[in-house]
This record gives C-alpha cells, structure tokens and sequence, in this order.
C-alpha cells in the first residue's frame, strides 16, 4: 500500500456504516470517501486503496466499495485507470455547504434565533 493510499484508509477506519440508517450502505461509503476528499485527507492525484481492501475496512461486500466508487466517477470526482487504481480526480463542493449554512444563520438571525436555538433546531432535524 503507498503512503497516498495510507491516508484514505487511516480516515474509512473511522467511518461508521450504520446498517440501520434509510440511506443504503453505498451511499454511506460514498459520503465518506467524498467527505474525506472534501476535508483534503484525500488530494487530487492520490490514490485509493484497491476496493477489496476498502471493503475489508469498512465490513461491506466489495460491490457495495465499486458501486460507490463508480458513483463517485460519475461525479468526476475520481478517475478509473486500468493498471493504476482509482485516482482522485477533483474536491467536491464544500464551499456550496459552507455557503448554505451561512445562508441559514443569516436568515435565523434576522427571524430571532439565537445561536443555541438554531442548534437546537438543527439536532432535531438529525
């Protein structure tokens, strides 16, 4: 395993597959390799750990890793290349996150709400 793919990996051993949730399991690794791409634990041009081991890592059967990772490709943020694995190719939209829950803040600071009060408003929602 290269030091590229080390990192990727060091940050799934932390994910949490929970099989109860609504959202199907690819979609919960999906979230996560798209998290740590987002975060930067995982660059552009780094590559990630060949499916079976991530698929090891996070206890879910290896299609469910390729069914992520190839929604991810569709997303362009990673590329598949025969021979060299999957590569990350580009940082999804964290700015868009940021930048809605500014949006959020604003709009409950001009309706009243106070800072524990949207926290509260948004742990209900969760």
């Amino acid at each position: 395993m290269s030091p590229d793919e080390a990192i990727i990996t060091s940050t799934i051993l932390d994910v949490n597959i929970d099989r109860s949730a609504p959202a199907d399991l690819h979609e919960q690794v999906a979230a996560e390799i798209r998290r740590a791409i987002a975060d930067g634990e995982a660059k552009p041009g780094d590559r990630l750990p060949p499916a079976r081991d991530l698929a090891a890592v996070l206890d879910v059967n290896r299609n469910t890793v390729l069914r992520a990772l190839r929604g991810l490709r569709d997303e362009v943020l990673l590329e598949f290349r025969r021979g060299r694995g999957v590569t990350v190719t580009a940082i999804p939209p964290k700015g868009e996150i940021h930048e809605r829950a500014r949006e959020l803040v604003e709009l409950a600071q001009r309706h009243g709400y106070g800072h524990d009060e949207l926290l509260d408003l948004i742990s209900a929602l969760l």
